[in-house]
C-alpha cells in the first residue's frame, strides 16, 4: 500500500469514528494529564492548532492564546470540535494537511498526536510547511506516542510505511500511519532540517517537543 492509500485509510478512520475519538480521553490518566501540560507550555500569542481533531487540546491553548486556528481534515471531528469550544478567539478551518499552505504566520504552531501520522518520506515537507507559518521568534510545540506506546495498537509488520490497525465498534478495520518517534532520534533528525529541537519523554509512554525553525525560515 502506497503512502496515498494508507492516508486516504486514516481519513476515513477518524471521519468514521469521531463519534469515538474522545473515548481515550475519559480512560487514560495519562492522556488527561498530559492536557493539564499546556499549561507550563510557551504557547503564546497566535496560535496555529494542526489536527485538532475533537478540539481536546483547543480550549486550552485558547486560554493561553490571543487567537487560535485549529485545522482538521474532516468535517465530522471539527463540528465537535467547534461544539466543545466556545471561544470567539478561535476559527476553525477544514483542510488536508497535507496540501495546505497556512496564509499567514503564527507565533506558535501546536500538533498533539499528529507528528506520528505522518508518513516518514514526508516529514521534511510537513517541517517546511510547520516553519513557514511561523513568525520570527516563534516556536513549534508537540506532543505525541512514543515508542513504549506501540504496546497499546494493533502494530502491522513488514509495511513500507509504519502502520497500525484500528478497530471501531462496529466492527470495522482501518489501517493508519504510526510512527513511534525515538526522542532522541526525532531530536537528530529535526536538528539535521536545522531546527533546534528539545524532546522530553513525559507520562511514560509520550513526549512534549519544543523546536525553533531553521534561521532562514523567518
Amino acid at each position: 500500500m502506497d503512502d496515498d492509500a494508507l492516508l486516504a485509510e486514516q481519513m476515513a478512520y477518524y471521519k468514521a469514528g469521531a463519534a469515538e475519538y474522545d473515548r481515550p480521553y475519559a480512560e487514560y490518566e495519562d492522556l488527561q494529564r498530559l492536557l493539564a501540560v499546556v499549561d507550563e507550555l510557551p504557547i503564546a500569542g497566535d496560535v496555529l492548532e494542526l489536527a485538532c481533531g475533537t478540539g481536546q487540546w483547543t480550549p486550552r491553548l485558547a486560554a493561553r492564546a490571543r487567537s487560535v486556528t485549529a485545522v482538521d481534515a474532516a468535517t465530522e471531528v471539527l463540528t465537535l470540535a467547534r461544539a466543545r469550544t466556545a471561544s470567539p478567539t478561535v476559527e476553525f478551518l477544514e483542510a488536508d494537511l497535507f496540501e495546505w499552505q497556512p496564509p499567514r504566520r503564527y507565533d506558535t504552531v501546536f500538533f498533539a498526536f499528529w507528528l506520528s501520522h505522518v508518513p516518514p518520506t514526508r516529514l521534511p515537507d510537513f517541517w517546511n510547511t510547520v516553519a513557514a507559518a511561523l513568525a520570527p521568534g516563534g516556536k513549534a510545540i508537540f506532543i505525541d506516542d512514543g515508542p513504549a506506546a506501540a504496546a497499546y495498537e494493533e502494530v502491522l509488520t513488514d509495511q513500507p510505511t509504519p502502520s497500525a490497525l484500528r478497530r471501531l465498534d462496529d466492527g470495522s478495520r482501518y489501517r493508519i500511519v504510526k510512527v513511534f518517534h525515538d526522542a532522541r532520534t526525532l531530536t537528530d533528525d529535526l536538528t539535521a532540517l536545522g531546527w533546534s529541537p528539545h524532546i522530553r519523554p513525559i507520562a511514560g509512554n509520550n513526549f512534549i517537543g519544543i523546536a525553533e525553525p531553521p534561521p532562514t525560515a523567518e
